[in-house]
């Protein structure tokens, strides 16, 4: 993942002003908060969020395709 240094945010900096947190949020779609200058949390949009908890049709048939490719012999015994 590529942070864009412009949206790093200190944790002391989040908690008092959140308002802030939440416009560069709208403006660059996600913030990294520091803690102890180590990045701890990101906050994104949600509808970002839900997008990448969906996996696509296509990628569950790849992983889909790739079970039963690795795992045929046992399909073929289980189905007798």
């Amino acid at each position: 993942m590529i942070v864009d240094t412009n949206n790093l945010i200190s944790i002391t900096e989040a908690n008092q002003n959140f308002s802030k947190v939440a416009r560069l949020v709208d403006e660059k779609g996600s913030v990294v908060i520091l803690k102890n200058n180590v990045p701890r949390y990101m906050i994104v949009e949600f509808s970002l969020a839900e997008e990448e908890q969906m996996a696509s049709d296509e990628d569950v048939m790849d992983i889909s395709r790739r079970l039963i490719e690795k795992n045929r012999q046992a399909y073929e015994v289980l189905a007798k």
